[in-house]
């Protein structure tokens, strides 16, 4: 199990600042962050947490998932590796005359 995990349902209120302390109440917290909209800057409702060791991420998913934060009920679990997804917005690099 990887020490980075995917935190879900996170209030569009809820900071990275928040995260990182809410995370620490049950361990080390390495870095925590929301992910934001790139063109608005609105949290899009989820970030990820790094925790120091593989047993306080396992921790940290035990106490957390689920818990009720600021309204919205956490969905906690080990972050999956990121698929490559191709060069986005639909442009393959190439181009037909």
């Amino acid at each position: 199990m990887g020490k980075k995990l995917y935190v879900g349902n996170l209030s569009f209120e809820t900071t990275s600042a928040d995260l990182e302390a809410l995370f620490a109440e049950v361990g080390t917290c390495e870095s925590a962050s929301v992910i934001t909209d790139r063109d608005t800057g609105r949290s899009r409702g989820f970030g990820f947490v790094e925790m120091a060791s593989t047993g306080e991420a396992q921790k940290a998913i035990a106490a957390l998932n689920g818990r009720d934060v600021q309204g919205r009920q956490l969905n906690v679990s080990e972050a999956k590796e990121r698929s490559d997804r191709g060069g986005g917005r639909g442009f393959s690099g190439r181009r037909s005359y």
